[in-house]
């Protein structure tokens, strides 16, 4: 084997284990306090909190890269819920769907995904070599299932994301002398083997996690109808997401936050005991670019965080869309999640205190000075995820990291998926129980329940609105096939306006259906020609 590849994979295994055999003190929050002791397999694994060190990782530091600018080039600038991005060499090329093997948030992608699903991978292989050396093994399977979680989610976003593409079950065997290249495989094996590991969560993890913020035998249940909605099995995706439902109604663990905007602008009522949490990752501000969530300072406004007490820095990098703004294509008249999603001319907050805003902070578009001026071009900027200024409540950096959750899957999409499930491609359906996990979506933004029937443009726009800057549209958009992505591509204006408040237009145009994928980075095919040969079987 050509000894660069061989040594490139080893380097690759060699940071997959060296992270899993990072500890973690399972204390307040299981991101807390690393171990210093080196531990091994034979001197460590012994009882739970060792292993919830270990699996802690799998929702902070592996998905860094992603969570950077990958989690909404993919999600939000492809799905045109944000523009703002024109020119701009780092998104530009999502922008306008013209995407090239050596962008580098293709590669990011990538590279946190496996490194995600690599770091599982090793963690699952050693907890079951630990079973055999401990008398009660039952928290190993629960560490394996929580890992096997982590790797289905994964390997659906891989699968989502660049359709055919490897699968790597266990990585180190990569590393074995003469171990032979990977290949692409079927998307349909990748999502096939997503499903596979959340099977094995729902049956392994527990009904109630074991620390707030990791996941449960619900979470893979609602993960599992996601995968299957995607695969338009719908009588499955309805069949797991009832489950959630339903349990959701009997016991009231699960269920929509009434705090909307909340959720998305305190740490504290994102992270502890939020009930509409069903997966998410996690981030602490004091570990800064090492495991903080730094979304606000690529989206959040300059006047709000520069200043003093935070002195950091807010870029407005991206920013809601006219597409997103405009009532006919967008947030309808009185749908409270414009206030809630988005700041505009006008919005203020007594608790965003600064030294230009002592009484709270005030979105302003026509003011005369930069320290106060705010002129995206949209004259918007992104609520969601944006946490204020530093303050003894919420603790941002100078850097503008935070420790709000990135949400990957809340109550509302099981809700949705629901729904959508039981319409199972039909043009409409009067379903009442599907109208009313519909509307509990719909009513908690404050508009009126929808009678009669909804039909799926109904449900996609209420996905628009509901997940709009969360890393998750695009996936609407790409599911539907080429001819209906293409149109809905087509309707959607990404332009701006300028100084003088004209709008630049700019519609985007999807050519052929390659473009409903990101291609495999460059570097990976020159490491490993197989990744440019057509995609094989992995399921004999």
């Amino acid at each position: 084997m050509n000894s660069k590849i061989t040594t490139m994979k080893t380097n690759r295994i060699i940071i997959f284990l060296a992270v899993a055999m990072f500890g973690v003190a399972c204390k307040k929050s299981f991101l807390d306090n690393p171990s210093e002791t080196g531990p091994t397999t034979e001197n460590y694994y012994t009882n739970a909190a060792e292993v919830n060190g270990a699996t802690g990782l799998l929702y902070n530091s592996v998905w860094n890269d992603w969570s950077d600018k990958a989690f909404i080039s993919v999600g939000d600038v492809l799905g045109g819920t944000v523009t703002g991005v024109q020119g701009n060499a780092q998104y530009n090329s999502f922008y306008n769907f013209n995407i090239q093997s050596t962008d580098g948030l293709v590669m990011d992608t990538w590279k946190s995904c496996y490194k995600a699903a690599g770091q599982a991978s090793v963690l699952i292989h050693t907890f079951e070599s630990k079973k055999s050396q401990v008398a009660n093994a039952d928290f190993l399977d629960v560490g394996i299932a929580e890992a096997k979680f982590i790797r289905g989610f994964a390997y659906f976003y891989i699968g989502r994301v660049f359709g055919d593409a490897p699968i790597v079950e266990n990585p180190v065997e990569l590393t074995r002398e003469g171990a032979p290249l990977t290949p692409r495989y079927l998307q349909k094996d990748v999502l096939r083997f997503a499903l596979e590991d959340l099977k094995f969560a729902e049956e392994h993890l527990p009904e109630i996690a074991t620390q707030d913020g990791r996941v449960n035998k619900y979470s893979a249940k609602g993960m599992m109808s996601k995968v299957y909605l995607y695969l338009k099995d719908y009588e499955n995706a309805k069949l797991k997401a009832k489950e959630v439902i339903d349990y959701a109604n009997s016991t009231k663990r699960i269920g929509l936050n009434p705090d909307f905007q909340g959720m998305f602008t305190s740490s504290d009522i994102a992270n502890k005991a939020n009930k509409e949490m069903l997966f998410s990752l996690r981030w602490l501000a004091s570990m800064g670019w090492n495991g903080g969530n730094r979304y606000m300072l690529y989206v959040g406004p300059q006047p709000l965080l520069k200043p003093k007490p935070t002195g950091g820095n807010g870029y407005s990098a991206v920013v809601p869309s006219f597409d997103m703004l405009n009532a006919s294509t967008g947030y309808v008249t009185g749908d409270q999640r414009r206030n809630w999603s988005v700041m505009q001319q006008g919005f203020h907050k007594d608790d965003w205190i600064n030294d230009n805003f002592p009484t709270g902070f005030t979105y302003d578009t026509t003011g005369a000075t930069s320290d106060f001026k705010i002129q995206t071009g949209t004259r918007s900027n992104i609520q969601k995820y944006v946490v204020g200024p530093n303050r003894a409540s919420e603790v941002v950096t100078s850097d503008s990291h935070n420790s709000i959750c990135t949400y990957i899957l809340r109550y509302a999409d099981v809700l949705l998926i629901y729904a959508e499930a039981v319409l199972a491609g039909g043009g409409s359906t009067g379903d009442a129980t599907a109208l009313a996990a519909f509307n509990e979506v719909h009513q908690r933004a404050g508009l009126v329940a929808v009678t009669g029937s909804i039909t799926l443009d109904d449900i996609l726009h209420e996905r628009k609105v509901e997940f709009a800057f969360e890393g998750d549209y695009w996936f609407d958009i790409q599911r539907q096939g080429f001819a209906k992505a293409q149109q809905m591509i087509a309707a959607q204006e990404r332009g701006t306006v300028g100084g003088n408040g004209q709008l630049t237009s700019f519609k985007a145009t999807l050519t052929s259906a390659k473009q409903l994928y990101l291609p495999v980075p460059q570097p990976e095919t020159v490491i490993n020609p197989l990744l440019l040969d057509p995609a094989v079987a992995y399921y004999k």
